[in-house]
């Protein structure tokens, strides 16, 4: 997810008018299926293509069923989220690294991925929220996982303790990840303010 959305992230912000790769239409084209992906819930993206499951995997249920959809719902998300990092990078700290003569594959990776490093980690941690949530939506199609659990010991047999027990662990885990991201996000804030200071 992070290997495929922070490039590709970083594409489609460049390719954006006054970007360092600017071609408007390409542009424009892969914001639109970005956009499909995310806009999409999980359950119905899972439906829609299970032909190309069935393709990819040689099965629509189990583990590595749930992998695909799971795969293309989390990039799509993470690449918006990188775009929209990206934008948030004053163009200052660009026009300084083409000044000192760095290639716009250098600037993309020391000065506007660099810069920011806290609004991708703050968004990698809700899309590590949101995989969770995905996986748990993915035990509906034979997955496992705690989804698995929930539907099929808890709700199917009407025991409310493993609904319980499914909820507090889904909770307890989402709580443990959104403290884990903040603690990186407040750590590398500082780093990232004096990185771009003295790039300024």
């Amino acid at each position: 997810m992070v290997l495929v959305g922070v490039p590709l992230g970083a594409l489609v912000h460049n390719l954006a008018p006054g970007g360092l790769f600017e071609n408007p239409g390409l542009h424009t084209a892969l914001s639109w299926a970005i956009s499909i992906g995310r806009s999409l819930p999980f359950l119905i993206l899972m439906a829609a293509i299970m032909p190309f499951t069935r393709f990819i995997t040689g099965t629509n249920i189990g583990i590595a069923a749930a992998v695909v959809p799971m795969s293309l719902a989390g990039i799509a998300f993470f690449t918006r989220i990188v775009e929209n990092s990206l934008r948030s990078v004053p163009p200052s700290v660009v026009q300084v690294a083409r000044a000192a003569g760095g290639s716009r594959v250098q600037i993309i990776r020391t000065a506007q991925l660099t810069e920011a490093v806290p609004s991708i980690l703050g968004g990698l941690t809700i899309n590590i929220i949101a995989m969770i949530e995905y996986s748990a939506i993915a035990g509906t199609i034979g997955a496992g996982g705690i989804g698995y659990v929930a539907v099929t010991y808890g709700y199917q047999r009407f025991d409310q303790g493993v609904m319980l027990a499914t909820i507090v662990i889904l909770v307890v885990t989402v709580a443990a990840v959104q403290l884990i991201g903040d603690a990186l996000v407040r750590f590398t804030t500082p780093h990232a303010r004096v990185r771009g200071t003295v790039n300024a």
